[in-house]
């Protein structure tokens, strides 16, 4: 199993606003490439000087999955978050293979 990782630092003008896009709007349509087995969306606990910080996680068990999404879905995807709030955030993504998962 993988994680596609997205670190995104908003800007606090817009931080109600983006968080209401990314639950209601950009989350579902990524999730609905049917590419990604499910999300995770949290909130850095690490207090920046502006902004804040969230990661959102998509679990998939394929490399092929995330090959596809980025050749046919990523860029118009992300140009929808650019177009809405241009300039009000940062993001970095990374890409975790899941070595192990221990349970109580």
């Amino acid at each position: 199993m993988h994680i596609y990782n997205v670190t995104i630092n908003i800007d606090d003008s817009v931080h109600e606003e983006w968080k209401v896009w990314m639950t209601e709007i950009h989350i579902p349509e990524v999730l609905s490439t049917g590419l990604f087995i499910e999300s995770r969306f949290g909130r850095v606990l690490i207090e920046e000087e502006s902004g804040t910080t969230y990661s959102i996680q998509y679990l998939f068990n394929e490399k092929s999955n995330y090959q596809l999404y980025e050749e046919l879905y990523a860029k118009n995807i992300r140009n929808k978050t650019e177009d809405r709030f241009a300039g009000k955030f940062v993001a970095f993504r990374t890409m975790l293979d899941i070595i192990n998962i221990q349970k109580k």
